[in-house]
């Protein structure tokens, strides 16, 4: 791979990808399961609130009061916030493999993902994801979101860095297709096996793992 076309900087989302959804179809049904709470008007609030929520515009107690408080409960919302968070499960070889090859080749890591605040808080703290990520485009503060292509744009002007050198990962073949037009070169991640084959294809060769500092 000649030099002037060497990947220096990876765009990655995190659900589906570093980690599982925070706030999916499926954990929504579960939700639903566990506190008795009728799916389908769940799933009709959530659909005219959450966008809102992941553009920054709504608290987790608004889009709450508004998808499941909006009438008495018999639990709290302490018990069912915590539950919205025991959701997120990382990635072990996923996160592994990004540590790997920012240290291997000195990349530069910007994560690109829709997610609300309260939610993306935790999950960066969960999972120390502030530990390899060098920048956060995300929805909730920018206040854009996927498929926006702004919020590309945004992370290339953010990351100062020539989109012939930018690698995007990410599991939405729209959003994959939306970067493509963008001119970004993309991996639409499906499995590990899978993606550390074409991150290979692009020069960035997984060896192994590395030794990480402690503080």
């Amino acid at each position: 791979m000649e030099k002037a076309n060497a990947i220096t900087c990876l765009f990655l989302d995190i659900g589906g990808v570093l980690l599982s959804n925070g706030w999916d179809h499926r954990s929504r049904e579960l939700a639903a399961k566990k506190f008795d709470l009728n799916i389908d008007e769940m799933q009709e609030r959530h659909r005219l609130t959450f966008d809102t929520y992941e553009l920054g515009k709504l608290t987790l107690e608004e889009y709450l009061s508004r998808t499941v408080f909006y009438k008495e409960r018999a639990f709290t919302r302490d018990q069912f916030r915590e539950f919205m968070f025991a959701q997120s499960q990382p990635y072990p070889e996923m996160l592994e493999l990004i540590r790997n090859l920012k240290a291997r080749y000195k990349l530069r890591i910007a994560v690109v993902n829709n997610e609300g605040c309260e939610l993306n808080a935790y999950r960066i703290r969960k999972f120390n994801l502030n530990g390899f990520v060098d920048f956060f485009i995300s929805s909730c503060f920018v206040h854009l979101r996927k498929p926006d292509a702004e919020i590309l744009r945004l992370a290339l002007d953010v990351a100062q860095t020539p989109v012939g050198q930018v690698i995007y990962i990410e599991n939405t073949p729209l959003f994959v297709q939306i970067a493509e037009g963008l001119g970004i070169r993309t991996i639409l991640h499906t499995d590990y096996r899978t993606t550390c084959a074409k991150l290979a294809s692009f020069g960035l060769k997984n060896e192994g793992s590395v030794i990480h500092e402690t503080s």
